[in-house]
């Protein structure tokens, strides 16, 4: 018979005791760096090409079905006066990766893969890929990049640890070839052409590098190929092949390529259903910010600009003026209407807002935080576009354009008038002089260190 006398069993509950605080203690820690590291939101920005601020039928499209983007609209946020800073490609995505305008950066036009194979975005400027590692996040891109085709311009090298897409302004859907006839489509700084429909390609990675970062904070970029140019379904056939980028063989009726055209939004909005579903499935939904645009507004050729005036390039509402959206379980409430005047560089700050990192100096956006969360206002600020000559301005509710510098200048009151069907720059002269002068020293502040 075994004795249990006071001092022994004392010690042994002690031990005991122990023990368990010991292990209470780890579990305390373990939960709380999870709840830190959970305090971090996921960012996710989704962004399309050449799209009409009418090509979605949560925008008023009756040809094209848009469910997913429908659903993160009703969800979260639909912005009514949301701009892309250029009007064209390269512009919009320099301002979007360093919070500038895109003239300070020297990208205030296309980087073609024509004349510009040696120019890029500079690798002293920093981008929001950067300045989120510097915050502990994990970064990767996949799609369009077209702001340098250089290695020394990659992705890689500008702030993105993974980068599967294409450098150029589009490729060949299926081949993957660009417009002069170069291998386009990347595994980091090298080539590496894969089989796949680019729009259903860049989806699959993305989804990919979700479920391979779910534990740990990430900012995800996906810039949609769709709907640029080539128009080419699931089903068609390549048009390009190496050394030759002619689209010849790619003759199509005004029907075949309205139908083409609904297709690759609609694939590109399976995409993003399937990027919801993921974050969903993962339960990392209430911890991630997605947020949708587009880079610029329709061509002239095919899509719809919502009944805005112009088209991509022009300066008017329908080349600048596109559909976004927000979308944050839990953090923005559901359908809601934003109708603040945003441009594209206001999404780094916002990032970086959200993310608790380090602001970066010397940018022209301004954080959406407080607006997005709590309903805030934003401050009143004059806004600028400029492109080939043109330029034009947003005061309020007023908008100035000037189509070249010997043109007379257009003044539309946007409220009254969102179609810019009436100038009233000869009723309102002095208003026109003051918007003159400041869209005059506007441009020389940015065009001052190029």
């Amino acid at each position: 018979m075994i004795s249990y006398n006071k001092p022994f069993f004392g010690r042994r509950v002690n031990r005991k005791l122990n023990s368990f605080l010991v292990v209470l203690c780890l579990v305390i820690n373990i939960t709380s760096c999870a709840a830190q590291k959970q305090e971090k939101p996921n960012i996710i920005i989704i962004m399309a090409d050449d799209l009409g601020y009418g090509d979605l039928s949560c925008y008023g499209s009756t040809l094209i079905n848009t469910p997913h983007l429908d659903n993160m609209a009703a969800e979260g946020i639909k912005f009514t006066d949301f701009h892309s800073n250029g009007s064209v490609c390269s512009p919009t995505r320099a301002a979007l990766l360093t919070g500038k305008y895109q003239q300070r950066v020297g990208i205030d036009g296309v980087v073609t893969a024509k004349h510009d194979r040696d120019k890029g975005l500079d690798t002293n400027e920093k981008t929001f890929a950067e300045a989120v590692k510097e915050a502990g996040y994990v970064t990767g891109m996949f799609g369009k990049w077209h702001v340098g085709y250089q290695t020394e311009f990659n992705p890689i090298n500008q702030g993105f640890d993974e980068y599967i897409g294409y450098v150029s302004g589009n490729v060949d859907y299926h081949s993957h070839i660009d417009q002069e006839g170069y291998e386009d489509w990347w595994y980091g700084d090298k080539i590496k052409n894969e089989e796949g429909y680019s729009t259903d390609l860049i989806t699959k990675h993305s989804v990919d590098f979700i479920k391979r970062h779910k534990n740990e904070p990430f900012l995800l970029y996906i810039p949609h190929e769709a709907p640029h140019g080539p128009f080419q379904g699931r089903k068609s056939a390549a048009i390009r092949s190496l050394n030759d980028g002619s689209e010849e063989k790619n003759k199509l009726s005004d029907e075949e390529l309205n139908n083409i055209y609904k297709e690759m939004v609609e694939v590109m909005d399976e995409g993003v259903g399937e990027v919801m579903k993921t974050l969903k499935e993962l339960k990392i939904d209430k911890n991630t910010l997605v947020f949708f645009c587009s880079d610029n507004g329709a061509s002239q050729k095919v899509g719809s600009n919502g009944g805005l005036r112009g088209y991509k390039s022009t300066l008017f509402e329908g080349g600048h003026r596109v559909s976004a959206m927000a979308w944050y379980p839990g953090k923005i409430k559901p359908n809601q209407i934003n109708n603040e005047t945003i441009l594209t560089m206001d999404l780094f700050p916002t990032i970086m807002d959200f993310v608790g990192g380090k602001q970066p100096e010397n940018i022209d956006g301004i954080s959406l935080k407080n607006n997005l969360i709590k309903g805030e206002a934003l401050p009143q600020r004059d806004l600028f576009w400029g492109y080939a000559g043109r330029k034009a301005m947003r005061q309020g509710d007023w908008k100035l354009i000037l189509n070249n510098k010997n043109s007379e200048p257009l003044l539309f009151n946007l409220k009254d008038d969102l179609g810019e069907n009436n100038n009233l720059a000869k009723q309102y002269p002095d208003l026109v002089k003051g918007m003159l002068d400041t869209l005059d020293a506007w441009e020389k502040d940015v065009n001052a260190s190029n």
